[in-house]
């Protein structure tokens, strides 16, 4: 992940997600100055909800109920996050999807962005595999919202995609919570066992009615559920709190909006990584 801007406000008004668009004001009762201190106002913003979507029933499905969402030939279902077309830095590479580094970091990119399947999911079990390059990032979302000049992480949370041994995010954090399969920056994915750089690990993320578990090479490494009380604490004290970033802090505590539900997606962190074999099986 990157380092984020916090965003300020100096109106003393609540903004709540809705899933029509953008943040909406409500009336409150006069502000005092004790209110007005312990309350971070939030930003408004705007919901990106006229871009493309696909339909996920044409989508070949097995006698197990995994649809294919990556043909390994095609970018068919994927665009780019706030964007209608696949980013060029994005391609396909034998049968995998491949972010191209630019070497510059998520700034520096060239025709690059985070990458989205159009199909938003709701309950669902998504596997895939990945491989990263030397000393590179990069990471998988669930339940994006897309949100106009904001990055997608700002409503998603990370599966985070790593070099453990070379990239310095590895070592920061807390207790491991950036190494790889991680819920990034709030829990350390335990037992830690991906693959050097180079070589294809197994990734899958279960989500069922707010219940999240991360799984790497086959093992359980991360549980996690949102919208409780333990999601508020964990955001509060991560670098996504109240009062280092109240925009991000009133999206992911209220991830996946009304309906609960969003896209997934891959991350552009600068950094050369691959992605393939990816199925998504809905629970609903």
């Amino acid at each position: 992940m990157k380092k984020s801007v916090l965003l300020a406000s100096a109106a003393v008004m609540m903004c709540y997600f809705t899933s029509c668009g953008g943040g909406k004001k409500t009336e409150e009762a006069p502000a005092t100055a004790e209110t007005a201190t312990a309350e971070a106002a939030v930003p408004e913003y705007k919901l990106m909800n006229d871009l493309p979507t696909v339909d996920l029933s044409t989508f070949p499905k097995d006698k197990d109920g995994k649809i294919t969402i990556f043909d390994g030939k095609s970018f068919n279902g994927w665009r780019g996050y706030d964007k209608t077309d696949v980013p060029g830095a994005w391609v396909i590479d034998d049968g995998a999807i491949h972010i191209k580094g630019s070497g510059e970091g998520e700034a520096g990119a060239k025709d690059g962005g985070d990458l989205i399947f159009a199909s938003k999911l709701k309950n669902f079990e998504l596997e895939f595999e990945w491989k990263v390059g030397k000393g590179a990032n990069s990471g998988v979302f669930i339940l994006i919202q897309e949100v106009e000049g904001e990055p997608s992480y700002i409503s998603a949370p990370e599966y985070q995609v790593l070099d453990n041994e070379n990239h310095p995010d590895a070592k920061l954090g807390k207790d491991g919570n950036r190494m790889s399969a991680s819920l990034y920056d709030m829990i350390p994915a335990k037992p830690q066992n991906s693959k050097p750089f180079g070589e294809w690990n197994k990734g899958k993320i279960l989500c069922y009615k707010g219940t999240v578990v991360y799984y790497q090479n086959d093992e359980a490494v991360v549980e996690y559920h949102l919208w409780t009380p333990q999601w508020k604490e964990m955001l509060d004290k991560s670098k996504f709190s109240k009062d280092k970033w109240p925009l991000a802090y009133e999206l992911l505590l209220n991830c996946g909006g009304e309906n609960k539900e969003g896209f997934i997606g891959l991350q552009d962190h600068g950094e050369d990584a691959w992605f393939r074999n990816i199925t998504v099986k809905v629970l609903d």
